[in-house]
């Protein structure tokens, strides 16, 4: 079977389009965006000139039919395959309001794809809808402060019948985009089986909305000393939480089962973008290797910084490949055969747009680590990556269990 990884023509438009839009319209709006931030005193509150540049641009991409790319349905969306969409996450990856834009953003991409898949008529009117039109967040909980989360079958929040209702007790932290004052639902991992259910069975997943009584935000996560506000990673207490039962997805004990499901062309989707992250740093590495010069000549050509220059070339495009080959694993439908390369990559697109990033920062000096550039806010995202989307630890521990199998039957 020959592995087609190029840009198809489908995809070759609309490429060019996204491209052009980030470049011209929504990268010069977001230092404006940002610098909005906190100015009425409360930073996880839109002002209304925030409002204006992002549905603003929201609505232009709209109008052009640029718009949930990363929805397979042919009839709802545009069909693409994950290589497709991979060129396109690249492309929006490269400024930090371009995902949103397109509506193409975590968490809501997963999000839509669990209503889509297992959400109920009322489920889909009440919540996807609005979130495909790009109206409200929403965030998925799942990581705990007390135990280790990359085990997920470590979760523990109770999650208890009680007539017609489940009543959710515990803590949740790292609940992504849950600051938005737009965010109006979550997904939460919960646990509803004992000690005595298969390890896998324990946990179910169910829909709450975020205003639901005896839900407590404690505080924004910060990384690195930053809020990542207006988006946030929120710390949130459920006390005494009660929510309909129907709203449990498919049933008890089928947690891991909508995680896998969930996690469809979403679980590359970061890495996809992490190149893009990557691809905007090298550049601006380039841009001011040749603008600025010190001890008499421009700064690409003092010390090693061919090479720095040369080497990041070189990283992306591997990384770049290492996507693509994930992806097309991924379309040919075999989860099992695909896994491995999706871990690989989950470690490879962080770790080398992090390095380019690092060095981008480097060139640009006291700058680079400055609110002056995206630099620094591109180097937390990745160094985040690093752990949000699983540690690397656990994503070589399955690459390399899957290449231990090749020669043993032994469970490793």
């Amino acid at each position: 079977m020959s592995m087609e990884l190029g840009i198809s023509a489908k995809v070759a438009p609309l490429i060019d389009a996204v491209r052009t839009m980030v470049v011209n319209e929504i990268a010069p709006m977001d230092a404006e965006f940002r610098a909005e931030i906190g100015k009425t005193g409360n930073r996880f509150e839109y002002t209304p000139r925030m409002t204006e540049i992002l549905e603003g641009l929201k609505a232009e991409a709209r109008a052009r039919n640029l718009w949930n790319f990363w929805l397979t349905d042919s009839e709802k969306g545009y069909g693409l395959s994950t290589v497709e969409y991979a060129y396109l996450a690249e492309e929006m990856g490269k400024t930090p309001l371009g995902a949103e834009v397109f509506n193409c953003s975590a968490p809501d991409t997963g999000n839509m794809e669990v209503f889509e898949r297992y959400g109920t008529p009322g489920m889909k009117e009440r919540w996807l809808n609005p979130l495909l039109a790009g109206e409200i967040r929403s965030a998925y909980l799942m990581t705990e402060p007390d135990v280790a989360s990359s085990d997920a079958t470590n979760m523990s929040m109770s999650c208890v019948r009680d007539g017609d209702n489940y009543v959710l007790n515990g803590e949740k932290w790292w609940a992504s985009g849950a600051g938005d004052p737009r965010c109006k639902v979550y997904i939460v991992m919960v646990r509803t089986g004992g000690e005595d259910a298969p390890k896998h069975k324990r946990h179910s997943m169910i829909v709450v909305p975020a205003d639901s009584p005896g839900i407590e935000v404690l505080r924004p996560m910060e990384v690195y000393g930053h809020d990542d506000a207006p988006h946030g990673h929120m710390h949130i207490r459920f006390r005494d939480v009660r929510v309909p039962a129907e709203n449990l997805l498919l049933g008890e004990g089928r947690g891991f089962e909508i995680s896998q499901g969930r996690l469809g062309p979403g679980r590359i989707h970061h890495c996809m973008r992490a190149i893009g992250h990557a691809e905007a740093a090298l550049e601006a590495m380039c841009r001011r290797g040749l603008q600025r010069q010190a001890f008499g000549r421009k700064i690409a050509q003092l010390g090693a910084n061919f090479d720095i220059i040369a080497e990041c070339r070189m990283e992306i495009e591997q990384a770049r490949l290492l996507c693509l080959k994930a992806a097309w694993m991924m379309d040919q439908g075999d989860r099992k055969a695909a896994a491995p390369w999706i871990s690989q990559i989950k470690v490879v697109a962080p770790k080398v747009a992090l390095r380019v990033v690092d060095e981008a920062v480097q060139m640009f000096g006291g700058q680079g680590i400055s609110q002056d550039t995206p630099l620094a806010a591109s180097w937390t995202h990745l160094r985040t990556l690093r752990l949000a989307d699983g540690p690397d630890a656990v994503h070589r521990r399955q690459v390399a269990r899957a290449e231990l199998r090749r020669y043993s039957n032994d469970r490793l």
